[in-house]
């Protein structure tokens, strides 16, 4: 037999019985299910082709379609994790495992969907604790690339895209004098002069504002349609930046950036949501006034400053809360993805209502990246993207008994697990 033949043979009637898995409706009962956006019950959920069909506490089973138990179980929305490098990076130690990023200062024509490995030994283990989708981000000098929402399952990146180009990844330049636990920064190294961290500042400030100029020059010389008119990918790439149409995630951390980060794109006209803030400041007013959402950082961690308050990263979820900015996690890595709602959790123990917590994790990031009609919460209309479980999924306890992405159960097995069975039965 021709093994070549055979082997694409194979994965070709793999696929197809997954879609036809895909297809199955199934009606699931005894749960009680939490949509996020609306109060707890205690009753059932039909899937068909994927979608959620129908809920209710009197919702009746049709006829020939599976019914699973769920005996009492919990049945919450698949949870987002709103910035991550899933699928780009395996081993950090390893380079050839790396691709989050390219040369140069300016790449907005690249896009991380196409780079990333379905494969990755990263993503069943965050799949194993209630994460179903994530924005996969690029790294950089200033502008890395385009951001691209996934769901955490599929053959291909085609099968696991929700969002090809979710946002264009922005790291703000920034003015540091090398103080705090995390001195350096793109403006140059911690151990510079402040004269020459400044000029490198302001180089990064002056060649930013002179990109957007260009792709604005592009833009107009496109409309205008002049002849011999030559197409540049990295200028195209732009036009739905400077047509609104695709955010900014704009990486500033401290209130000096923020407000830059805010000036700018009034300036320029675009929108942004602003990722790994730590120290908003006086911005709070301004990111609700002008509704500029927020991504936060991982909650286990240290404050910027040696005199800040120890307790500043749990706290700062709730600030934003009372503030009434709209807000989501993430978690800026690929290997501890799986902590995203303990990161949460940390913050619920700090003073964020336990509701808003969840919600930061599922309808709130769905929100941020323009999908809350597909993924977020439990509604009729919407991806069957949710997990049973045992418990409160942000309790370190709770164990994720099945997990469903478009209405297809996944298989919750990781390396983890196997690594797990494998000593267990040892001789």
């Amino acid at each position: 037999m021709n093994m070549r033949r055979f082997v694409p043979i194979a994965m070709l009637a793999a696929a197809v019985l997954a879609s036809a898995e895909d297809a199955a409706p199934l009606f699931i009962r005894n749960a009680v299910i939490h949509p996020v956006t609306a109060g707890e019950i205690t009753g059932s959920l039909l899937v068909k082709d994927g979608l959620i069909a129908g809920i209710g506490a009197k919702l009746a089973a049709p006829k020939g379609v599976k019914v699973l138990d769920a005996k009492g179980a919990h049945l919450y929305p698949g949870m987002i994790d709103s910035a991550t490098v899933m699928g780009l990076t395996e081993i950090s130690s390893v380079r050839e495992t790396q691709d989050a990023s390219e040369l140069g200062d300016f790449n907005p024509q690249l896009r991380t969907i196409v780079a990333i490995n379905p494969d990755s030994e990263h993503i069943p283990v965050a799949r194993a604790n209630g994460i179903t989708s994530v924005i996969t981000i690029p790294s950089g000098s200033i502008i890395g690339g385009q951001a691209a929402l996934i769901h955490l399952d599929g053959w291909t990146w085609e099968d696991m895209a929700v969002s090809r180009s979710a946002a264009m990844h922005l790291i703000f330049p920034v003015l540091s004098g090398g103080g705090g636990r995390r001195g350096s920064s793109i403006a140059g190294p911690s151990r510079a002069s402040f004269s020459e961290t400044q000029r490198r500042y302001e180089e990064q400030k002056r060649k930013l504002g002179q990109f957007f100029e260009e792709a604005r020059r592009y833009q107009k010389a496109k409309a205008a349609k002049p002849a011999g008119f030559k197409t540049d990918l990295k200028f195209e790439a732009m036009l739905p930046v400077l047509d609104r149409k695709l955010p900014v995630m704009v990486v500033a951390s401290r209130e000096r950036a923020i407000k830059d980060a805010i000036v700018f794109s009034e300036k320029e006209n675009i929108r942004i949501v602003l990722a790994q803030v730590r120290e908003p400041g006086a911005t709070l007013g301004d990111l609700k006034s002008k509704n500029i959402p927020v991504i936060l950082p991982e909650t286990f961690a240290l404050p910027l400053e040696e005199d800040d308050a120890y307790d500043s990263p749990f706290t700062l979820p709730n600030e934003l809360f009372k503030s009434g900015v709209l807000f989501a996690f993430g978690t800026f890595d690929s290997s501890f993805v799986r902590n995203l709602p303990y990161q949460a959790a940390n913050a619920v123990a700090f003073g964020l209502p336990q509701q808003e917590a969840l919600k930061a994790v599922t309808i709130n990031a769905a929100r941020i990246w323009g999908v809350e009609d597909k993924i977020g919460s439990i509604e009729k209309g919407k991806w069957a993207d949710f997990i049973l479980t045992d418990g409160d999924p942000l309790e370190t306890r709770t164990q994720i008994k099945q997990m469903f992405i478009r209405g297809r159960e996944v298989n919750l097995e990781n390396r983890h697990t196997r690594l797990y069975h494998r000593y267990l039965n040892r001789p």
